[in-house]
């Protein structure tokens, strides 16, 4: 099982939900979050954040890797990872590479405001994973 999580709170809830069927099913889990730094484009030029900005970010991303893990902790074949690329691909491509049999993802993440636009990063994991996806609610 693969778990795309974020920190927010649907992918917590989605978090203990996995860690409980991996459990019971005694099956592989694999929790991923995707660095993804942001950038602006605004006419024809890229802003991109500060560099005070990115080592923040990194920070708070490690420490919720370190969380979850801890929360993994119990179950025998489980841990958390750190990719790096577009949260959709990446999430993809290593389900693929890993031989996932479902995602689960939470239904929402934190990036409602990049939705509008976009569409949310579960929505388009729905719409092209060739695998089975477990949304929680």
């Amino acid at each position: 099982m693969l778990l795309a999580y974020d920190g927010s709170p649907l992918s917590k809830k989605a978090l203990q939900l996995a860690i409980k069927l991996a459990g019971d099913s005694k099956a592989k889990l694999e929790a991923v979050h995707v660095l993804h730094n942001p950038v602006a484009v605004i006419g024809e030029a890229i802003v991109k954040p500060s560099d005070e900005y990115e080592k923040e970010y990194l920070k708070r991303v490690e420490s919720m890797v370190e969380e979850a893990n801890r929360q993994l902790a119990g179950l025998p074949d489980a841990k958390a990872t750190l990719l790096i690329g577009n949260p959709v691909a990446a999430i993809l491509d290593y389900a693929k590479e890993m031989s996932a049999d479902v995602i689960i993802v939470g239904s929402r993440g934190l990036s409602d405001v990049k939705e509008l636009f976009l569409g949310s990063v579960s929505h388009n994991i729905v719409q092209h994973s060739p695998i089975p996806v477990l949304v929680v609610k």
